[in-house]
């Protein structure tokens, strides 16, 4: 597709925008909840990074797919699905160790 560098760049921006605004409130309830503002930040950096990833994934994982010749609506939900929870897992697990620990 000629617009894929546009439809990648919007669906980063707006993987970037649900990251801030839902970090920004589950870091908060986290803070509250756990009495950690650390925690809160480290669960909040992880949100941001996987909404992001599930943003660059979303459009890439179909594109991809459709330039070898398969159905991008059959498989690319089990990629986008395995990619967001495996990059979420070792993102929350790295922040956590970085900056907990």
């Amino acid at each position: 597709p000629t617009n894929a560098a546009r439809v990648i760049g919007k669906e980063l921006l707006v993987g970037g925008i649900n990251g801030v605004l839902f970090a920004g409130l589950i870091g908060a309830v986290v803070w509250f909840w756990f009495g950690s503002p650390t925690l809160g930040v480290v669960i909040g950096l992880a949100m941001i990074v996987n909404l992001l990833v599930a943003g660059l994934a979303g459009t890439t994982i179909p594109l991809a797919l459709d330039r070898i010749g398969v159905d991008p609506a059959i498989a690319s939900s089990v990629f986008l699905t395995t990619l967001t929870d495996v990059v979420g897992f070792f993102v929350f697990l790295g922040l956590a160790g970085l900056i907990l620990f």
